[in-house]
């Protein structure tokens, strides 16, 4: 058995972003034995507030909120941190090296109903002369990620890390650490899986809905194979998935409110499981742009997201190629 720790040390990790993930997943632990215990705790339910995002939330959004902030504000190495419930970042240790990017609960509509939650994370180095308590300091594309990862709460809780050395695997054991369980995930390169929220099919770009239709007409159609559909509701669980047997998962641009480029956030979500897919052979786009490659403009910014199995993402962005830099600038995505 090989503990996360070692593992880290064993790829040459640094030792100061060993210590650093090791506090998330301190954090992490306690988020998991919260919802262990679920409405025992009485952690279930929603709260009378409203994020930045304008959604409401949960017991939980707040707990796992609160649960990163504390231990990470601990740690001297920690600058600051973003979190998508929160409206701005908060300052650390001002001799920190680390700023931390979080959803502390992703998917968390599903709570009340035990379904998979997670938490994803992403770490950036802070720039050197920038006030980690000011938004510009986070505003980093998604190529000067140094980690991200996320870890699943479901039957079992599996944290899923890079430091851009591959894709790891590490489930929480009876002990209380992360032991590695699979090495060097590789997302294969086909799939007959896709996972989209069809209720939206009215609101999306015309690109799109030829898309899934042509997948709809199975092995009759253009794409000469029969698909199978999944939607969990919970992007942790939707990359989890792909990242263990393939497919493709996204949540694309649509009509119902132009003025925004997407429903996932860059920073929180986008970012942090595109380093992940394409650390495993994937592809991650928003149909015209590779996303790690976009230049952020606002913490809590959106993003249209696909991403999964490098040969269907490619076929997907296909349809939309012949569109291409003028529709994307239109949309802003």
């Amino acid at each position: 058995m090989l503990l996360l720790s070692q593992f880290l040390k064993q790829q040459d990790t640094e030792d100061t972003l060993v210590d650093l993930i090791g506090t998330l997943m301190l954090a992490c632990k306690e988020v998991a034995i919260q919802l262990r215990e679920g409405e025992l705790a009485g952690v279930l339910g929603s709260t009378d507030n409203t994020n930045v995002q304008g959604e409401t939330q949960k017991k939980m959004d707040v707990i796992a909120n609160d649960l990163l902030k504390k231990f990470l504000l601990d740690n001297p190495l920690v600058a600051g941190l973003a979190s998508e419930e929160e409206d701005h970042p908060v300052g650390g240790n001002p001799e920190g090296k680390y700023l931390v990017i979080f959803d502390p609960l992703d998917g968390s509509s599903n709570i009340d109903i035990n379904v998979s939650v997670g938490t994803i994370f992403s770490i950036l180095e802070l720039p050197e002369g920038m006030d980690p308590s000011q938004d510009e300091a986070y505003l980093q594309c998604g190529r000067k990620q140094v980690a991200a990862g996320y870890v699943l709460y479901g039957q079992s809780s599996v944290l899923a890390l890079t430091t851009g050395h591959g894709v790891n695997f590490f489930t929480l054991a009876h002990t209380g650490d992360f032991i590695l369980t699979r090495e060097q995930v590789q997302i294969p390169a086909d799939t007959k899986e896709f996972a989209i929220n069809m209720s939206n099919h009215r609101f999306w770009e015309e690109e799109m809905r030829n898309y899934v239709g042509d997948l709809l007409q199975g092995s009759e159609g253009p794409r000469g194979k029969n698909y199978n559909m999944r939607w969990i509701a919970s992007m942790v669980a939707e990359v989890h998935r792909v990242l263990t047997r393939g497919g493709i998962f996204t949540y694309p641009w649509d009509g119902r409110d132009p003025s925004k480029p997407g429903k996932l956030r860059l920073m929180y979500e986008g970012n942090p499981m595109s380093m992940l897919i394409e650390q495993a052979g994937g592809i991650s786009s928003t149909c015209y742009k590779n996303i790690m490659d976009l230049e952020p403009q606002r913490i809590h910014q959106r993003s249209a997201v696909a991403l999964g199995s490098k040969n269907e993402v490619e076929a997907l962005l296909t349809y939309h190629a012949e569109s291409g830099d003028g529709q994307a600038a239109k949309l802003n995505i």
